[in-house]
Order: C-alpha cells, then structure tokens, then sequence
C-alpha cells in the first residue's frame, strides 16, 4: 500500500561531524521535494536550514508524522524503533555508521534511494521487539524493551554465572558461563553472531538462544516460536550481580534468584526499505560472502 510520505521526522546521532553534513543534505533535499520537515530542538541547532519545524519529543503523538528518517548508524535506528514505538511510525535509515543492517541507504545513493521511497517504491519489513521485566520476590521491579537483543551478562567481573532457563514454564536448563544472549531475527546479525548463533530472516517469527562462552560443548543455539515465553532464573549462590542489557545501550541490575522474563512485545517497529532492498545482498555485502561461482570464470 503505497503511502504519502508528506510529514517527515529526521532523527540524528550528531557527535560526528559526517553525520550532521549528511543531516543538511538530507533536509535539503526533503524541502525541495515539498515535504515538511520536523526536527527536535538540538537538531536544529546544527542545521544551516533554520526554517524547519521544531517539535519536542513529549510533543509527538500518533499521527504527527508519515516517516522517520534516522541518520546515523544501526545503533541510532534502535534507540529510534524503542522510543517511536508507541506511535507506529515507519522509519527509513540512512547509514552513517559502520555496518549497517538496519540502516540501508547509503550517502552516495541518498537522493536516488529516498527519492524512491518518497515516490512510492518500497517495501515495508514488520520487526519484533522484546519485552523484559525482572522480578523480585514475586514483584516486578524493573522492565525494559529491545529491538535486537536481551543479554544476561555477569557485568565487569570478567566470572561465570549460574542460572536456570525455562521455556512456556517448562525447563530447559541450568547453565554455567558468561550469560545468555536472547534475540530476535533483526538481532541475529548482532551481538548474537558474534557468539556463534544462527541468521535468521528478519520475517521468521521466531528467537534465537545463545549461550555466551557455556562451560560444556553440549550447550548450542536454540531457535524458539517468537510467542515463547522465556524465564531465565539467576541462581541464588551466584556471587555476582548480573546485568540484564537492552540492545547494548541500557542495562538492569539483577540479583542472585531474580527472575528475569522475556517475550516478545505486542506491537511491531515498521522499516522501509527502497523497493531493490535485498536482505541476502546486504549479507554478502556486509559479511564478505562469496560471489557466484560463474562470476570467476567470466
């Protein structure tokens, strides 16, 4: 379903002066489109366009604005997908940052692939994001959200933790290591590859389990149904006091015999990619996959 895209957020990662050169273009080219651009008020601040609508975040309802366009890297795009959540507004990301899985059009390519967008021509991707709460003698205690992963980490203590994994109240497994990564399919090129987890196709309805660094070769992957709800018990005679990380860029503390409960969150983050979008390009090109066998003999 092809929407106008007429009131257009852009959200930016402004420490790095690459990111606000990008931002100036950006905003350019959106108002010689015709399209009305808001910004936050520290945005602003660095554009050389001061004619752009300021809104304040505690401003934005549903409905405020067509698109986000994040500027930036991939870590930017989750911070955006957490706090926009509430107002199902789809979000276009123009990478700035070094990978760029969620991030997908370029600076060189910024003209002709939101122009594309602009046009009509995308393709729209559904993302999961987890939920987490953390409970203490029976309470909840503290809650968080994130789009790509939950990690259970003992903190700076460079020691194993124990804990207990259950799965739709069923148990799995008590386990020795250093944590336990939860994601969703858009975390799989993530912090959980690194740990040995499996790709999955941002589209799978389904969680990946990694074990960081288990004390037992049994210990692998597990991929669940994306309804599974997962409970992960801190066991009680751990003598360090676990962090439980949303997506790398906020953290809660938990304590020997917490119960730290996942599962995934009701609503959906949108992404929009340019029609050509490619998820299996973006792997070979972000991962140094090979090219076709018959390209080498050309």
């Amino acid at each position: 379903m092809i929407t106008s895209f007429q009131r257009i957020g852009v959200v930016a990662q402004l420490r790095h002066p690459r990111v606000i050169d990008s931002l100036n273009r950006l905003v350019a080219f959106l108002k010689n489109d015709g399209r009305t651009v808001i910004v936050d008020k520290e945005t602003a601040n660095v554009l050389t366009d001061s004619s752009v609508e300021v809104l304040a975040p505690e401003e934005i309802s549903k409905g405020t604005l067509d698109l986000v366009i994040v500027v930036g890297g991939d870590g930017s795009m989750l911070g955006a997908a957490r706090s926009l959540l509430a107002f199902d507004v789809p979000m276009l990301g123009l990478n700035r940052g070094r990978l760029g899985f969620l991030t997908d059009i370029s600076p060189e390519h910024m003209e002709t692939g939101i122009g594309q967008v602009l046009a009509g021509n995308y393709q729209v991707s559904e993302r999961c994001l987890l939920e987490l709460n953390v409970h203490r003698d029976g309470k909840s205690i503290a809650s968080g959200l994130a789009f790509n992963d939950v990690v259970l980490h003992p903190g700076r203590a460079v020691r194993m933790m124990e804990f207990e994994l259950y799965i739709d109240g069923s148990f799995v497994y008590s386990q020795r290591s250093d944590g336990l990564i939860v994601s969703t399919p858009t975390g799989s090129t993530a912090y959980a590859l690194s740990a040995g987890g499996p790709i999955m196709c941002p589209e799978l309805d389904a969680l990946v389990l990694v074990p960081m660094n288990p004390h037992t070769l049994s210990s692998r992957p597990i991929v669940v149904s994306g309804d599974s709800e997962l409970e992960v018990r801190v066991g009680p005679f751990n003598e360090l006091h676990p962090k439980a990380t949303c997506d790398g860029q906020y953290q809660i503390a938990a304590e020997p015999g917490d119960a730290i409960r996942i599962r995934k969150h009701p609503h959906t983050a949108r992404l929009i990619h340019p029609q050509d979008h490619d998820f299996y390009e973006v792997c070979r090109r972000k991962l140094g996959w090979g090219s076709r066998l018959d390209s080498d003999r050309e």
